[in-house]
């Protein structure tokens, strides 16, 4: 008999990993990382607990690996909604207003704004959003080096707009996420983010 070769075994592993990703995400986005069941997940993607268990360490890798999926989710809307523009610093205030909206999205919320902190620790919580490519930490960087390369916004330290800005918008999703009124409250985050921006324009 045949014996089946490294790139099928390598492409049904990515399969399964990819399925089980994918199937945690809805669980953990619908139920909250606490009241998530790795039993549930195994059996909604229809493989074994072994299965689970030979890709991630546990519940919280697998956390892990959903919560970069969903930074990246975030990071799409980012740089889809900022590319909508040619003008630079329109592309700035248009990604971060795509930031805060992506964060009231009830999915996205729970995993990246309510469970992430709570989960990860915060050198793995940033490191994800500091060096993942197309991550909305990364977008944001890239803009406002491009706004100070034109002379658009005054010449300060790149990576210290960066986490000023990246700390205060993640903050206020979390603010806007116990707001009762969750889309009163993104317009005042976005009324206010875009008031602190353009004190940085020269």
């Amino acid at each position: 008999m045949t014996q089946p070769s490294k790139t099928t075994k390598a492409q049904q592993s990515q399969a399964t990993i990819e399925l089980l990703t994918n199937t945690a995400f809805e669980e953990f986005s619908q139920k909250g990382y606490a009241d998530a069941a790795t039993e549930t997940i195994v059996r909604k993607a229809g493989v074994t607990r072994g299965a689970l268990y030979h890709h991630f360490k546990g519940k919280k890798d697998l956390f892990y690996v959903v919560f970069r999926k969903a930074q990246r989710e975030i990071g799409k809307r980012i740089e889809d909604r900022a590319n909508t523009n040619e003008d630079p610093w329109d592309q700035l205030v248009s990604g971060c207003r795509a930031f805060l909206e992506a964060c009231t999205e009830p999915a996205l919320q729970q995993i990246v704004v309510i469970d992430a902190p709570a989960v990860l620790d915060w050198n793995a919580y940033r490191e994800v959003d500091a060096t993942m490519p197309g991550s909305g930490f990364s977008l944001l960087r890239e803009g406002l080096q491009e706004l100070i390369d034109h002379k658009l916004i005054k010449p300060l330290s790149t990576d210290a707009l960066a986490h000023l800005l990246s700390g205060a918008m993640d903050e206020a999703a979390v603010w806007i996420a116990k707001c009762d009124d969750v889309d009163r409250g993104l317009v005042e985050a976005q009324q206010a983010l875009e008031s602190l921006l353009a004190g940085l324009q020269t």
